[in-house]
């Protein structure tokens, strides 16, 4: 048989174990466990709609060859019909089926945390990460996610010197993963007065929000501490200590968080923002040793890397990767991504598809 039917077979199989397990009463009181399912059950749905298709198109073609043993030519006729329009939606449905069985990153279905920093340009760099931050929140919208804020710290002339934020829903993590990378604006700043074109850049670092079971990290190697936050904030600025600094002692790597509401709140965040952070530490360490290539050749690996060009006078994006150019930058800057970030993801299947077929 072939391998493919195989896959598609053993995927049916697990997407109907699973709606068993859903209707158990254990599993409906155990939220944790449900949205696991859920999540894992809407990853395989669409291979396995996939493979109900190709069994329905199968069927027809199959008993169109037994109909034209009629010997009615009428009936032969509409056999021969119906074969021919099922061959054509088989072959289109067959190349559909070969990219949903190419091995995905088993991270793109988590969401995901996702950092933006002004970096070359000083305010103006501060200010096009705030922009950065509002395209990206518009483009989460459109998809149906949900966007939370777990530390900034406002620029002076506006945007951001650092955002850091959440992005909630199924896939996440794939639509934005390849962000990660520095992204370079030319345009006339706000402060600028004799009308030149400037360049700045800013920042951008997107990671997994990996789960607990994911990566363990013992209570010994992270230092805890509480201060109180400073800047513009709640009604706890300065009064009580709110906010929370985490260092993990191994790596050096720390997080400050004071948005949150409180103290436990704040907590939370920078234990999440931490492990993903020490996640995607250890696994580029890994890849490095083993001198992998991260992902792709447009993967998520040098963030120093410019990756992207915003042109306002010319109100044109290039993607420097993949030698995209469009002419709609005031599209983009409103959230309509959809275009780039679909032109990398089938970008990122053709190389998986080539290395495949090596």
């Amino acid at each position: 048989m072939d391998a493919k039917i195989i896959k598609l077979q053993e995927i049916e199989k697990r997407y109907n174990d699973i709606n068993e397990e859903l209707m158990k009463e254990d599993v409906v009181s155990d939220v944790k466990k449900y949205t696991k399912l859920s999540k894992e059950q809407a990853k395989i749905k669409a291979s396995y709609d996939a493979y109900q298709n190709y069994k329905k198109y199968t069927s027809i073609i199959e008993d169109g060859e037994e109909m034209l043993k009629d010997p009615d030519p009428e009936i032969k006729e509409m056999a021969e019909m119906e074969i021919a329009d099922a061959r054509e939606k088989l072959e289109a449905l067959n190349a559909h089926i070969e990219e949903l069985l190419l091995p995905r990153d088993p991270e793109d279905s988590y969401d995901c945390l996702v950092e933006i920093r002004g970096a070359a340009g000083g305010d103006e760099g501060n200010i096009f990460a705030g922009d950065l931050f509002r395209m990206y929140s518009y483009y989460a919208d459109s998809l149906g996610y949900k966007v939370e804020v777990m530390e900034s710290s406002e620029g002076e002339a506006g945007g951001y010197a650092l955002i850091s934020f959440q992005v909630k829903g199924l896939d996440a993590y794939r639509h934005f993963k390849f962000e990660s990378g520095a992204h370079r604006v030319q345009r006339v700043p706000k402060t600028e007065t004799q009308g030149r074109v400037h360049t700045s850049t800013a920042t951008v670092i997107v990671f997994p929000d990996v789960e607990d079971e994911d990566i363990e990290i013992p209570d010994s190697d992270l230092e805890i501490e509480t201060h109180r936050a400073s800047g513009a904030g709640g009604q706890h600025i300065n009064k009580t200590d709110s906010a929370v600094r985490i260092v993990h002692k191994p790596t050096g790597i720390t997080v400050n968080c004071q948005d949150g509401r409180n103290q436990i709140a704040n907590k939370e965040t920078a234990l999440r923002i931490i492990r993903a952070r020490v996640y995607d530490y250890y696994k580029q360490k890994k890849e490095e040793e083993e001198g992998a290539l991260r992902r792709s050749k447009i993967g998520t690996g040098d963030r120093s890397e410019k990756i992207r060009t915003y042109n306002y006078p010319q109100n044109r994006v290039s993607d420097h990767r993949i030698g995209l150019t469009i002419n709609q930058l005031d599209r983009i800057m409103e959230g309509k991504l959809d275009d780039i970030v679909n032109a990398l993801l089938a970008n990122d299947d053709k190389e998986k598809l080539l290395n495949e077929h090596v």
